[in-house]
């Protein structure tokens, strides 16, 4: 039969190199006391790598530099997984990816919908901020990535040509998915979603 740490090694190994995990990932695999004690020995002999509480990676490797530092994404990600509470780029951030500004965020910052909080891991500060701004589910990275940009632009800052540009930035299904949400968002914000399916379908 094949023992837990086996098992859990086999999915790290299936993931590759830079994958940051929780005991949560293995679930399927026997009881959390089982998993915590067989990533806790796969820790000690090197396997993985402890990088926080209830934290783990599959630390990629450089030929010259060693062993890498965790993406910050990839840690958010098991954070969100951890907790329960949904985390995606800070409005800054969002305002980059979509091609609105080319200015960089120095700090690694993200916003959540769970409380406000700093975690250090791995020699790497990584400050959640909470935000109203819903983060929706089962929608795409562009989605979520217009609505932290607008929080940020605010109201009296949104004209047509801004709308269009953003509209440009997404597909028939993610249009669907902000028009479906519009009651989550703050009225102004859902008026403009309005306007961005109009020019979309138009």
């Amino acid at each position: 039969m094949t023992s837990v740490s086996d098992k859990i090694l086999k999915r790290v190994r299936g993931k590759g190199r830079g994958w940051v995990f929780t005991p949560k990932d293995f679930i399927d695999f026997g009881t959390r006391a089982s998993i915590d004690m067989a990533m806790s020995r796969l820790a000690q002999s090197g396997a993985i790598r402890r990088i926080g509480r209830g934290l783990y990676d599959y630390p990629k490797q450089h030929a010259k530099l060693g062993t890498l530092s965790p993406d910050a994404d990839s840690v958010v990600q098991a954070v969100s997984a951890q907790t329960g509470d949904k985390v995606f780029w800070s409005a800054a951030v969002a305002i980059n990816r979509l091609g609105l500004s080319t200015q960089v965020p120095a700090k690694t910052t993200y916003v959540t919908d769970g409380p406000t909080r700093t975690k250090k891991v791995a020699g790497r500060t990584i400050t959640l901020k909470h935000t109203r701004t819903p983060l929706l589910d089962n929608a795409s990275s562009q989605v979520n990535s217009v609505l932290q940009a607008l929080s940020l632009i605010g109201k009296g800052n949104v004209d047509s040509n801004l709308i269009n540009t953003l509209a440009k930035r997404l597909d028939d299904r993610d249009i669907k998915a902000l028009l479906k949400a519009r009651a989550k968002m703050p009225g102004w914000m859902g008026d403009i979603v309005l306007k961005m399916g109009t020019q979309y379908h138009g």
